[in-house]
């Protein structure tokens, strides 16, 4: 029985894009020159990560924690 072999050649590249409503769904725009560089065409399969980045304000980070306690104040002066 003749062995049938599957490769596939993998090329990544990094872009981040903002989803857009498209229809009653959303959608992604991959940009021009990510096309390029990927050499994508219509109709190509192609294996997507999605990963939500999200801004997380620094305000109140801490609230509700114990204060800062200074354990060694001597150790160091010199420093300060």
């Amino acid at each position: 029985m003749p062995y049938i072999t599957i490769s596939y050649l993998i090329r990544m590249c990094h872009a981040t894009v903002e989803l857009k409503k498209w229809g009653n769904s959303l959608g992604i725009i991959i940009p021009k020159d990510k096309v390029k560089e990927l050499g994508l065409s219509e109709h190509d399969i192609i294996d997507l990560d999605i990963v939500k980045k999200e801004i997380l304000s620094g305000f109140g980070i801490a609230e509700g924690r114990a204060p800062y306690k200074r354990e060694h104040a001597a150790e160091h002066e010199d420093l300060w």
